[in-house]
């Protein structure tokens, strides 16, 4: 009967030391947040100078002659990310049946796969500029900075 209790005891105490400890780090984690809001939204201008600074990094490794910076500035403006403003189009999905969902969705994917193409048919005319050193040093930094499956708002490269 006394070990039963000492062991009710020691087990309640257990109990009790571990919803403490609990319970002061969730107060610690409720306190300060792990990311604020403004730290994890996207922004434009980062995005764009981080972009920037890739392109001129692969710019300087490529060593381009001034035939292939004539094809470099159409493919840099070629690939321009298409940041629209806002979104007129826009349409409360709230408010559509699940076909006509399906059918926007269907829509946005065929302007992704559009623009995909675009960029394709830009790199393929200046890949072709570029010589066989050029070509792997781009192979190479291309690879190193791949886009990842990130979605930004519309910012498509």
């Amino acid at each position: 009967m006394n070990t039963l209790r000492k062991s009710l005891i020691i087990g309640m105490t257990v109990i009790g030391m571990g919803s403490a400890a609990f319970s002061a780090h969730a107060q610690d984690a409720a306190a300060k947040p792990r990311h604020a809001y403004a730290e994890t939204k996207f922004d434009p201008a980062k995005f764009a100078e981080r972009r920037a600074a890739r392109q001129q990094k692969l710019h300087d490794a490529l060593k381009l002659n001034a035939a292939q910076e004539t094809a470099w500035q159409h493919y840099m403006a070629a690939i321009k990310p298409q940041m629209p403003a806002g979104r007129p189009d826009r349409v409360d999905f709230k408010s559509l049946s699940a076909p006509e969902k399906m059918e926007k969705m269907l829509e946005r994917s065929k302007m992704r796969i559009e623009r995909q193409e675009a960029h394709l048919s830009a790199l393929k005319t200046f890949y072709a500029v570029l010589t066989p050193e050029q070509q792997k040093t781009f192979d190479q930094m291309v690879a190193r900075h791949g886009r990842g499956h990130r979605h930004h708002g519309g910012a498509q490269q």
